[in-house]
């Protein structure tokens, strides 16, 4: 017995008519500026081989892959994010390209997680990623484009800001494995004091210690670069700082100040993320709704070193934002229905395109009588019915 012909999978759901509504609305709302910046859609395909997501440095679970196999016998997954296919496509078939790259995609991707998480293994998302170019330009350039996004779909959000060297250059200093830097970035991104405070009980007490278990409370606005000034004298991670304060400043005269956070402790996927790193937030969504930053080391290991920075945004988050506080542009309800006589089907048919034309939804009718048209006119609400 088939058990499963009417069910979808775990974390997988069907999309229905008013949520298509909202994801093409959003889409087509953030596509609009990502044209205007001049990003071109490239898409790559929804399977590639599982070697692509297990390079060093991906900074990706491999647990959480839907992993499936050739008839070669070659492990692939299905996409579990956009960036490393597209770093695959630009060393490849755009190695010739002029730089730097500017290109955008709307696709899915597949996350594996854990069972009774509540979470979808399938999320659309619309992205950009800038290839080929490194600084501060650059850096403003993702950022604006990632403000412009969301304030395309909502005027409620916030962007917290970030750097990946806060973090990176105080557990340097710390003499402990890559997996207990892990344990420790996890601990600090989730913000578990607990934890953290925990792990770090454990080590020698010494300034980078010290430091790293205030990251969690540098959060907030600008007081937080005079507070943390001190907490990184003598590390990389007082340049890094220096130049968060810049772009924050930057970003503050587009009358942004009272929509940015800076939080020393957005630490995401710290063997990725070699720069500025950020995250978008809306009322409505408790986790980030956009994320990305800077990983100019990945595209060495296509053999093509070029600087890139992009970001993610999750539209499905958006999309249910957006039917919640019924912000869905939407209506099934034709205008008109026209129902054709025996022998003028066809002259009915083009009627009804003369009157899609005027502007106006209108339905051939493909019941076989009048009283059935009526009936579906009466359910459906449609208040005019055209004979022809």
């Amino acid at each position: 017995m088939r058990k499963n012909i009417k069910i979808t999978p775990e974390g997988a759901k069907d999309y229905l008519f008013k949520e298509c509504a909202a994801c093409k609305q959003i889409c087509a709302s953030v596509e609009k500026i990502f044209k205007m910046h001049e990003f071109k859609q490239v898409m790559t395909p929804g399977i590639e081989f599982y070697d692509l997501f297990t390079m060093e440095s991906c900074g990706l679970d491999q647990d959480a892959m839907f992993k499936s196999v050739d008839n070669k016998g070659r492990l692939l997954v299905y996409r579990p994010d956009s960036t490393l296919p597209i770093a695959r496509l630009v060393a490849t078939r755009l190695k010739n390209r002029i730089l730097p790259a500017r290109l955008y995609y709307n696709q899915s991707v597949f996350v594996n997680n854990k069972s009774l998480s509540g979470r979808s293994n399938e999320i659309m998302q619309m992205g950009i990623e800038l290839l080929g170019a490194t600084g501060k330009r650059a850096d403003l350039e993702i950022l604006t484009t990632a403000v412009q996004s969301l304030e395309s779909t909502t005027d409620d959000f916030r962007i917290e800001l970030g750097h990946s060297d806060f973090f990176n250059s105080l557990s340097n200093q710390l003499d402990i494995s890559e997996d207990e830097k892990e344990k420790l970035r996890l601990s600090i991104e989730s913000k578990n004091y607990s934890a953290l405070n925990n792990q770090l009980d454990k080590l020698e007490e010494t300034p980078a210690v010290n430091a790293i278990r205030k990251l969690p409370a540098l959060f907030g606005g600008e007081e937080v670069f005079e507070k943390a000034a001190d907490l990184f004298k003598g590390t990389e991670a007082l340049n890094a700082l220096k130049y968060l304060k810049d772009i924050y400043h930057e970003l503050s005269s587009l009358n942004l100040k009272h929509k940015l956070t800076i939080d020393l402790g957005l630490v995401q996927r710290n063997d990725y993320y070699n720069g500025i790193v950020f995250s978008g937030y809306v009322e409505g969504f408790g986790d980030a709704v956009i994320s990305g930053g800077r990983y100019d080391s990945l595209l060495d290991k296509f053999d093509a070193p070029m600087g890139a920075a992009g970001f993610a945004i999750n539209v499905n988050a958006l999309a249910k934002i957006y039917l919640n506080d019924e912000k869905v542009d939407y209506d099934e309800t034709p205008d008109v229905l026209i129902f054709a006589n025996e022998g003028n089907e066809m002259k009915a048919i083009k009627f009804t395109a003369d009157l899609r034309e005027q502007g106006k939804k209108a339905q051939f009718c493909v019941l076989e009588t009048i009283e059935e048209a009526k009936d579906y006119a009466e359910k459906r609400g449609i208040n005019n019915i055209e004979i022809i």
